[in-house]
């Protein structure tokens, strides 16, 4: 801690309050983290997803049967309109007049025993 005074004290040209003052700065200083921006960027690396062909075929299935109008649903005069699987494995979105909704497929883990 002396040797940082005293070189403080010389660079700065500056009394031995002042330069103790800037050596406690300098050492919490220290011990705080610094995030500097690399020079290269990282590489993304890109994660292959497969498919869960359960999932897939489910999905289709109920949109075939939805356009078909061979709904699962009570009342058939309901006119699914903008079906569409917006995730191939999870998701599908449908409007019935100006009403919009979506399904959601979820496959659940096995229990840890």
């Amino acid at each position: 801690m002396e040797k940082l005074i005293q070189r403080i004290m010389k660079d700065l040209d500056c009394s031995r309050e002042d330069a103790e003052e800037v050596a406690k700065m300098e050492m919490k200083a220290k011990g705080l983290k610094r995030y500097e921006q690399a020079e290269k960027p990282r590489k993304k690396t890109e994660k292959k997803v497969e498919l869960d062909k359960t999932k897939v075929e489910i999905l289709k299935y109920l949109v075939a049967r939805m356009e078909s109008r061979h709904c699962f649903l009570e009342e058939d005069e309901w006119d699914f309109e903008h079906l569409k699987i917006k995730n191939p494995q999870k998701e599908i979105t449908f409007s019935i007049g100006e009403d919009e909704y979506s399904l959601t497929l979820t496959k659940h883990r096995k229990k840890k025993e």
